[in-house]
């Protein structure tokens, strides 16, 4: 099945806010990840789910490294969850991960996540049996890619925003050419029945469908955490209703934005991840005027 390409059509719109909402009315996002040394990845995530628009955000996170998580935004709410020796979620957090699902509207999994045998465990089970959408990137990534079949046995709709180096360790090839992108791309949300978000230069989103290419951002954005920052408003876009193909593109496009912004003030060397988050505000307001 050939895909039809959207690149050139409006982007998706969130629906203008009633003036009676509440923060029921845009989701419950709970974002998995984090680890001893790595707490600043999920906490970025967080953040910018916080700064798209998630009515609320919680984060769940191992005990050693929570307190630091939590610490960088009140907003947030946070679970300590139980972790191994080295400070990565354990096995045994899994029941309280399934309750802490079954409260939510979205998941998000993978930012800072470290790497263990047990949460190769973890990440297969929270692929295969959560029903709700779910956003998969960094190190939860790298645990599907140690377990190929998992891939075609999600429990519900799943984004994956892997960059080159992920997708290519996810598709068991040595590198991914420029040129191949859009194929590879493509075929895998096909192949999958996903939707994939292939990071870089000209971000492809596709899923079995169709598939667009980005054409915001700039080389400034190359620099660690801005993929947490992706994570986290995909997700609350999906919070807020929208598909996760429609989140993904307006996710990208809006991210990519901020780091336009961003680029503009401050210089692309100078640029770190936490400056997109404080350009959603104007990115977003940048977006609503677009849709109006």
């Amino acid at each position: 099945m050939t895909q039809r390409d959207e690149s050139s059509a409006p982007l998706p719109r969130l629906a203008p806010r009633s003036p009676d909402s509440h923060k029921g009315d845009f989701g419950r996002a709970l974002l998995i990840g984090g680890s001893q040394g790595m707490a600043g990845a999920i906490a970025l995530a967080s953040l910018s789910t916080l700064r798209s628009g998630a009515g609320l955000v919680k984060l769940a996170t191992p005990s050693a490294c929570q307190p630091t998580a939590a610490g960088f935004e009140p907003s947030l709410m946070s679970v300590p969850l139980p972790c191994d020796a080295d400070g990565r979620i354990a096995k045994t957090a899994l029941p309280l991960l399934t309750d802490l699902i079954a409260e939510s509207t979205v998941v998000a999994l993978g930012p800072g996540l470290g790497r263990s045998q047990q949460l190769v465990e973890v990440v297969g089970q929270l692929y295969r049996e959560t029903k709700l959408p779910m956003v998969v990137d960094a190190d939860a990534l790298f645990a599907l890619a140690q377990q190929p079949e998992v891939l075609g046995a999600a429990g519900g709709p799943r984004v994956l925003t892997p960059h080159p180096g992920e997708f290519a360790r996810l598709t068991g090839l040595d590198t991914i050419a420029p040129d191949d992108r859009k194929k590879l791309a493509t075929e895998f949300a096909s192949t999958n029945d996903l939707v994939l978000v292939l990071k870089g230069h000209r971000t492809v989103v596709a899923d079995p469908k169709r598939f667009a290419l980005n054409t915001t951002g700039n080389p400034g954005m190359a620099t660690g955490g801005t993929g947490d920052v992706l994570t986290g408003i995909i997700t609350a876009l999906i919070c807020q209703h929208l598909t996760p193909y429609d989140a993904a593109r307006l996710g990208v496009h809006v991210h990519g934005l901020a780091g336009d912004l961003a680029a503009s003030e401050l210089g692309e060397v100078s640029m770190i991840a936490h400056d997109l988050i404080d350009f959603l505000p104007t990115a977003w307001q940048l977006a609503t005027s677009l849709e109006t």
